[in-house]
């Protein structure tokens, strides 16, 4: 398999190895390289290409002699890895699955030359979508070929499928659209539509595939080439898909294909990509085209080569919804706290009693003892009343049996008139003490 372009690649990575890398001899390489690729039935698009992103990695690289040849492979696989990402791919089962979510068939038209492998691709996908659990109707849109009903019948029945179809020379649209109303009544998933093997340069036969387009409108289009057609291959798939715009391509007779330059050039020149195989005659023998199987068929093992691949957002994990939680219950406000009252401060004397504590009676009687006149200020009444409260502390003596701190003893040698004396008496037995005011006009407290 593909014995050719590997051969083209390998050859070419070993004579830049063996070379210096200067432009005269990048330039006769990659000369080898591109007739080594029109030989495998490459493109010349796809040369371009290849030959473009090669002479400009290599220009000007400062790449070790003995790591070269390996350069060379990595930038190869690198640029055809490329083409292939481009293309992008595309999943049949999930668009399938959303046309049946909607209770809708899904609709695909198959195109291609007599010849390609395009009616046993057919039954091949029919027996595919079979295995997937999928239920499907077969349209015999090829009224043109004689004998194109009666093959295609033998895979239906093989296969237990329903097989709509008409009289040959019948209108190959109105064929497709009583396939299309049977998959509807029917509840069918999918309708695979046959179409005559067309020549790309008859434009009459093209246009009525135009006619089954419009008519059905399917939701994909499938080209099917014979990969041993080489560069004729090629040129059916530009023609086709100039006229149709398919959607993607099977490559029959894969497995015996020894250029292996088809795949490469449909995917390059249509834009599309390659979506299965035929590696046999056996219905289970049609795989699903794979990246990596194709580099590693062209250019060995791929573990040390790192390969451009199309991000695929992986889907997000469904989350569990999280347990409803009960509303906690609503608490009552507390009741708002009247503010306490403030208390209003005392208000404080303007001035304290200098005779706090004191009795009128023992100011009278030390005013009459001691002779002390009337004090003239607050300094003296404050003096006056400690005098007082000391003279009470020590037992109230009488003038002769002790002498104040602050007297001189002449002051305690005038005797007391018996006038005077009997005044104090007369206030002794006095029960009603002043209330009003004290001896020296100060009020009491």
């Amino acid at each position: 398999m593909f014995d050719k372009l590997r051969s083209a690649f390998s050859n070419a990575a070993k004579s830049l190895g063996e070379k210096e890398l200067n432009e005269k001899d990048i330039e006769e390489i990659l000369f080898e390289l591109e007739i080594s690729l029109l030989e495998s039935d490459v493109a010349t698009e796809v040369i371009d290409a290849i030959k473009s992103d090669l002479k400009e990695k290599l220009a000007g690289s400062k790449v070790d002699k003995n790591q070269i040849e390996k350069f060379v492979k990595d930038s190869l696989i690198s640029s055809i890895s490329g083409l292939f990402d481009d293309a992008g791919e595309l999943d049949l089962f999930a668009k399938i699955n959303a046309k049946k979510n909607v209770e809708q068939p899904f609709l695909i038209l198959f195109v291609g030359i007599n010849g390609t492998g395009k009616t046993t691709s057919l039954a091949k996908v029919a027996y595919m979508l079979q295995q997937a659990k999928y239920s499907v109707v077969v349209a015999a849109a090829d009224t043109f070929r004689a004998g194109a009903i009666e093959q295609l019948r033998e895979h239906t029945n093989r296969l237990n499928l329903k097989l709509v179809a008409q009289n040959y020379n019948s209108d190959p649209a109105a064929v497709a659209r009583d396939a299309v109303l049977y998959a509807k009544s029917h509840k069918t998933d999918c309708v695979l539509i046959d179409t005559a093997g067309r020549m790309q340069t008859s434009k009459n036969l093209m246009q009525q595939i135009g006619k089954i387009t419009k008519v059905v409108n399917p939701d994909m289009k499938i080209f099917v080439g014979d990969s041993l057609a080489g560069n004729d291959t090629v040129n059916q798939a530009r023609e086709f898909f100039e006229h149709v715009k398919f959607d993607g391509s099977i490559l029959t007779k894969s497995d015996a294909d020894a250029r292996g330059g088809a795949a490469l050039s449909i995917v390059k020149i249509t834009s599309t990509p390659v979506l299965y195989v035929g590696v046999g005659q056996e219905y289970p023998d049609l795989k699903p085209f794979d990246k990596e199987t194709f580099l590693e068929t062209v250019f060995g093992s791929l573990d040390e080569v790192e390969i451009k691949k199309i991000d695929k957002p992986e889907p997000e994990p469904v989350k569990e919804p999280e347990p409803v939680k009960e509303p906690e219950p609503v608490k009552e406000p507390e009741p708002v706290k009247e503010p306490e009252p403030v208390k209003e401060p005392e208000p404080k004397p303007i001035s304290e009693d200098p005779f706090e504590g004191i009795t009128d009676k023992d100011i009278a009687t030390y005013s009459d003892l001691f002779d002390v006149p009337p004090p003239e200020d607050d300094d003296a009444a404050l003096k006056l009343g400690n005098k007082i409260r000391d003279w009470i502390k020590r037992g109230r003596p009488e003038p002769k049996e002790s002498i104040a701190a602050d007297e001189s003893e002449d002051d305690f040698e005038d005797e007391i008139d018996d006038e005077i004396k009997e005044d104090i008496q007369k206030q002794d037995k006095d029960e009603k003490p002043k209330k009003k005011r004290d001896l020296f006009g100060f009020f009491k407290k």
